[in-house]
């Protein structure tokens, strides 16, 4: 398995504006909550984008501690947990808030919708993707490569279904599958261990996912993130992506007690599965 970078990553990405061409960002996290992370994106310049504020306190002492300029706001979803620091964050430091365009976020100040392109001052463009699902207007944001998804696709897992349905997840994961291999996850909580644990059970003669569970297991004695993993790797060790992989599809089944048509079917089951795990 790759080696996973550690925090701070440092990324060469290409911005909009002509006179800073190719500059360095670096992405770092803020452990929020009991297992949020927020996602801090910052230029060479210490303008911030931060991504999914539940908490304010920790943010304003790190913009503060690290004499950040906050530039923008995204949210992926509505739920608390991922906006309940707004409100505070921008009277501190006052700055647009982006949102998605079908929940209702009282602080957003730009409704974003499907491939909507997001200009920011100073930093590559951003693209909205929409992945309903978890929530009925849920976005990730892909910023060349890197994608800020929330709480739909996870490490080794993906989200509950609140609002949606089993074929709109499925629908948004594999939206998510046809990405470019390399692109880069970043999702919004620290699940990864458990998921993997439930991974195994699903398909206990996965090589990679036992790989996985050791890397992560090293990570997590170091308090390191599991994050950001890759697509390919999530393909190679994600249940919910692998529905259908003959070994999943057999033990989904068993558990379900009977056969199962097509691959949203196995979805179903298997998300169940992991509601009651």
């Amino acid at each position: 398995m790759e080696e996973r970078e550690r925090s701070p990553q440092q990324l060469l990405l290409t911005t909009t504006d002509p006179h800073l061409g190719k500059k360095r960002v670096k992405i770092q996290h803020i452990s929020t909550l009991k297992d949020n992370y927020v996602w801090v994106i910052i230029n060479e310049a210490n303008h911030a984008i931060i991504i999914d504020p539940g908490e304010a306190v920790p943010v304003i002492t790190f913009l503060r501690q690290h004499q950040l300029q906050l530039t923008a706001i995204l949210i992926t979803h509505h739920h608390w947990d991922h906006t309940n620091g707004i409100a505070e964050i921008v009277r501190e430091f006052p700055a647009p808030v982006y949102g998605p365009a079908h929940e209702n976020i009282p602080e957003m100040t730009h409704a974003v919708s499907e491939k909507t392109p997001i200009h920011i001052p100073h930093f590559p463009d951003i693209t909205a993707l929409e992945i309903p699902g978890h929530t009925s207007g849920h976005l990730a944001y892909d910023i060349q490569g890197n994608l800020f998804c929330g709480d739909t696709l996870f490490a080794a897992g993906c989200g509950r279904l609140f609002e949606g349905s089993p074929e709109q997840m499925a629908a948004s994961l594999q939206k998510i599958m046809s990405l470019p291999d390399n692109t880069k996850i970043y999702c919004a909580h620290e699940y990864t261990q458990n998921n993997l644990r439930f991974a195994q059970t699903v398909e206990p003669n996965n090589k990679a996912i036992a790989e996985r569970i050791k890397h992560v297991a090293e990570m997590r004695k170091q308090n390191l993130p599991s994050l950001p993993s890759t697509l390919k790797e999530e393909k190679e060790t994600n249940p919910f992506l692998r529905c259908d992989a003959p070994e999943v599809k057999a033990s989904v089944e068993k558990h379900a007690g009977h056969a199962l048509n097509n691959k949203i079917a196995v979805f179903a089951v298997l998300r169940k599965w992991k509601d009651e795990f």
